[in-house]
């Protein structure tokens, strides 16, 4: 009989599977010119996995770019990630109904999400919610003044605050021992006065352990959290970079032999959660789900061009609207052919 853990983790896995497939698929939409640059999660899985099922539907969650994952699992669909790496801003616009009602979108930026996730967190600590506040980044990030002040103020004001670093082992094509010369990024919490813990970010289970603990706790009124995820970027930086340029092959193959999504299938199936027919199965419907919400992407009606004018400014000024007006008929004449 399954425990809920163990419905748990096979949720898990399918999430995890789904996004690996998400994922592959848009990196071909962007080399076929279908997407804008798109940032790759490709061993990030159980990080982004983790999150998502350990938020509650009245947590906030302040994400960076590479967190796919999480958002499908707080009920942003598919095709809406494309839509905002394809370009259109209306891909932010979370679903009202869904978790990530509370939720930011996505911050692209190094480091700037945080200082607003500690604003959202005072906010959240002055209401007296029962509410943790999530924010996520990369380990480059944690080398920006934004970082340091946002755990800063976090440990000063006791806010509800974790901060979840997916240690990649790269910013780009900086490499981790080059960025700091902390022995590790979670000992960066000793300087804000709040708990720094370090985890095995190919490891749901472990994940899952201390997000869960975290989140707690902040929701408690116990304060701020900080959490490194140990993990390796299996991609580019993006689809604009080419890390062969930078990085070893050897390191990278090293890498692979420890990825999450094999290793979380391999324990699923010792344990009697999955087998070979389950994970066929589910490969077929992960490429069925994938390839819906391609074409539901790629049939959506383009943004009006008054939209960079609309959502500018407050009151529209006279210079203007000669050109929002012109811009009215040009969307007219498109939309009618």
């Amino acid at each position: 009989m399954r425990t809920d853990h163990d419905n748990r983790r096979v949720t898990a896995y399918k999430t995890m599977a789904l996004i690996r497939h998400f994922d592959k698929k848009a990196v071909n939409l962007q080399r076929t010119g279908r997407l804008g640059t798109y940032a790759s999660c490709l061993g990030a899985e159980a990080i982004g996995t983790a999150a998502g099922l350990a938020l509650t539907r009245d947590d906030y969650f302040v994400p960076y770019y590479r967190d796919h994952a999480t958002l499908y699992l707080r009920g942003v669909p598919l095709h809406q990630i494309l839509q905002y790496w394809g370009g259109d801003e209306r891909g932010n616009a979370f679903p009202a109904a869904s978790d990530a009602r509370r939720d930011l979108p996505y911050c692209v930026p190094i480091a700037t999400q945080l200082t607003q996730a500690a604003g959202i967190a005072s906010a959240a600590k002055l209401r007296h919610e029962h509410a943790a506040v999530l924010a996520t980044c990369g380990d480059g990030a944690t080398s920006r003044g934004d970082f340091y002040e946002a755990l800063n103020v976090a440990g000063v004001w006791q806010l509800p605050l974790v901060v979840l670093i997916n240690n990649n082992q790269w910013a780009i094509s900086v490499p981790r021992g080059l960025q700091t010369a902390c022995a590790s990024l979670a000992d960066k919490a000793v300087a804000a006065g709040i708990p720094g813990v370090q985890v095995d970010g190919n490891d749901l289970d472990a994940l899952l352990e201390v997000l869960d603990h975290a989140l707690e706790r902040a929701r408690a009124g116990k304060g701020a959290t900080l959490i490194e995820a140990i993990s390796y970027r299996l991609s580019d930086h993006t689809t604009a970079d080419d890390a062969s340029r930078y990085r070893k092959a050897s390191d990278l193959h090293r890498a692979w032999q420890n990825e999450p999504v094999r290793r979380l299938r391999d324990t699923l199936a010792e344990a009697g959660l999955w087998d070979a027919q389950r994970e066929t199965d589910w490969q077929q419907q992960c490429e069925r789900t994938v390839e819906e919400a391609i074409d539901t992407y790629l049939n959506l009606p383009p943004a009006p061009a008054t939209d960079m004018l609309d959502y500018l400014y407050a009151e529209l000024p006279a210079a203007l609207r000669d050109q929002r007006n012109a811009l009215a008929v040009v969307d007219q004449e498109v939309r009618h052919g």
